[in-house]
């Protein structure tokens, strides 16, 4: 296998782990830490795959996930996020280039807000009481398959950019 079907490969896998997390955060409203910790711990392979050097590409990946796991875990704080939420977006975030990570912070901004007022709806329609669990790894799950959908698109199959 050489290295552009391992990167085809783990694309592959990372978009099959959101899918799983998505349907877990709709299931049961968690996010497992096994789930977390595998795409995490993929990345570093994705890195060497993708010919980046330890300095400063390494580094730089590094480093924004551990911004990202800051400002999400501020949320969590806040209680506006679920502690998987925040240990997804943080291990997405070792897979993408600073710049379509925050493409995906809007994209799933975006969904997040269409997701919050379909829930809302939801409950007025249902007659629950309490408040809105959104289950937001939907939210980071849809965004990631997008950008991983349009880099995918991009690198393999538009030749003429």
């Amino acid at each position: 296998m050489n290295g552009e079907q391992l990167i085809y490969l783990l694309w592959g896998g990372l978009a099959i782990a959101l899918i799983v997390a998505a349907i877990t955060d709709i299931k049961s409203r968690t996010i497992s830490n096994k789930l977390n910790l595998t795409i995490a711990l993929a990345a570093p392979l994705f890195w060497i795959a993708s010919g980046m050097s330890f300095w400063p590409d390494m580094v730089w990946q590094l480093g924004i996930a551990a911004i990202i796991f800051a400002i999400f875990a501020g949320m969590f704080a806040l209680g506006a996020m679920g502690g998987g939420d925040v240990k997804l977006l943080a291990a997405i975030a070792l897979w993408l280039h600073w710049l379509t990570l925050i493409q995906m912070l809007v994209i799933m901004s975006i969904a997040g807000g269409v997701l919050t007022i379909f829930m809302i709806i939801n409950k007025k329609i249902q007659k629950h009481e309490g408040p809105v669990k959104v289950p937001y790894g939907v939210a980071i799950s849809f965004s990631g398959l997008w950008v991983i959908s349009s880099i995918i698109y991009e690198r393999y199959f538009n030749h003429f950019t």
